[in-house]
């Protein structure tokens, strides 16, 4: 039997919109895999700890608030001192175009803007993910 992929979807800073993460959260799950959602406002520290606990293979975060290469390059940061730095990590939200290189760049295994379907989001992790 295959191993579930396990995502945890992060909502870092002072966004207050989460809809799209719980939507995203619900088409991951749809698609049969197992999602631990962090809830709004938590801290990098805090999402590195939660993918720590709880085994994660993939950390989606979900940023609207334009601090996207910030916040992803100290989560990235933080993972490798914890760790973990060997987990997948994906981006979605507000991220425009011209910042995809350099999330790619920093380490960030895919990106995923305002207006990705649900099918490419699933896509991407099912190819992706490594199957242990």
């Amino acid at each position: 039997m295959e191993k579930r992929i396990r995502v945890l979807v992060g909502k870092p800073g002072l966004d207050g919109h989460d809809r799209g993460a719980k939507v995203v959260a619900q088409a991951l799950k749809d698609a049969g895999m197992e999602v631990v959602y962090t809830g709004l406002h938590k801290t990098v520290d805090q999402i590195v700890r939660t993918a720590i606990q709880e085994d994660v293979d993939v950390i989606g975060l979900s940023i609207m608030s334009g601090a996207h290469i910030s916040l992803t390059a100290k989560l990235l940061q933080k993972a490798r001192e914890q760790g973990i730095g060997n987990k997948m990590v994906v981006v979605g939200g507000v991220i425009p175009s011209r910042d995809i290189p350099k999330l790619k760049e920093i380490g960030v295994a895919g990106v995923f803007p305002g207006g990705a379907s649900f099918d490419d989001i699933v896509a991407f992790l099912k190819e992706n993910v490594p199957h242990s």
